[in-house]
């Protein structure tokens, strides 16, 4: 078993509890951003209920059978529903043969575990078909549903479920399991991924910080009207939008701040301190505001079928117009 994250002693503490004092919830929510471990922290909790003999604080011992089964990833009372591929939607077909696959007996004298990752991604059917398996629990069950987004989810579920929350560290303790991971610029890239360790790290493999200096330095161009909006759209349309429009969002946060505190002591990324303050000083906040709208409506779009070019050129296209004011 791989060692508990440092943030989520916790959370790991009341799953511990559950299980010392018999008291295991059958449906349990697992929320918090993406990036902090919620899907490592199931699987530690999967392992403990599907362990035969468990140590005195509830952690599994990874020596019996079943500890053996679930390293193997063949544990026959373990069973994931998630999308088809990333982004998509879980369908009812997928659920009704979670309730046909249910109905038995767990195989092992311990629990059955279901992990849903990502629960929000749950369609209408599938989630109407999936309250059966709430309101009807089967003999030693225990589901677990993962989101990042729980507002997403149908009352009628998220009703049914107890609650763990997990949060982001603190920075100290995000910087130094990033060095504990050889990851150089630990700190930079903790800003950027905003807390979220497991993000940084992808960050880190993708080299995103590079990625984001290019894309910054290209935005200025298209502010000082160096760079076609158009081309600009075009080279960025490789790279992740998710990425793209919170860097965006975070640099638009960062002028405005720069209208209220010209000494710029309140910006995310201080190091782009002076040339976001000779951008604010020739900038209004109603036009700063209104990219700001464009920004967080493209935001909520993400999840839905859009046209990237389309979005991008559309942004930086009012982005360059409003430097022309």
């Amino acid at each position: 078993m791989k060692p508990l994250l440092p943030w989520q002693q916790a959370q790991w503490r009341q799953l511990c509890g559950y299980i010392r004092q018999q008291r295991i919830p059958q449906a349990l929510l697992i929320t918090g951003n993406k990036g902090l471990g919620k899907r490592e922290l199931a699987e530690r909790f999967a392992a403990a209920l599907l362990c035969q003999a468990p140590n005195a604080d509830g952690e599994a011992c990874g020596q019996c059978h079943g500890c053996k089964l679930f390293a193997a990833g063949n544990h026959p009372d373990l069973f994931t529903v998630a999308p088809d591929e990333p982004g998509k939607a879980i369908g009812i077909n997928r659920i009704r043969e979670l309730i046909v696959d249910t109905q038995l007996k767990p195989q092992y004298d311990a629990y059955r575990v279901v992990i849903i990752d990502p629960a929000d991604q749950l369609n209408r059917p599938a989630a109407n078909a999936f309250l059966k398996c709430l309101e009807e629990p089967t003999e030693r069950t225990v589901i677990l549903l993962i989101s990042a987004k729980p507002a997403k989810l149908p009352i009628t579920i998220a009703s049914r479920c107890q609650r763990l929350a997990v949060t982001p560290p603190d920075r100290a303790t995000l910087v130094a399991w990033l060095k504990a991971q050889a990851i150089a610029d630990a700190e930079a890239l903790a800003t950027l991924a905003q807390n979220a360790p497991f993000a940084a790290l992808h960050y880190a493999k993708e080299h995103a910080l590079t990625t984001r200096s290019d894309c910054f330095k290209a935005w200025l161009d298209i502010a000082k009207h160096r760079a076609s909006p158009i081309a600009v759209a075009e080279d960025w349309q490789k790279l992740p939008l998710p990425s793209l429009l919170a860097w965006l969002t975070s640099w638009l946060i960062d002028l405005i701040k720069c209208k209220f505190r010209p000494d710029g002591n309140l910006l995310q990324d201080s190091s782009l301190r002076a040339p976001l303050q000779e951008l604010s000083g020739r900038l209004n906040l109603r036009d700063l505001y209104q990219l700001y709208d464009l920004l967080l409506a493209a935001r909520e779009r993400l999840d839905s079928q859009i046209n990237k070019q389309m979005m991008l050129e559309e942004i930086l296209i009012h982005w360059s117009e409003l430097n022309r004011s």
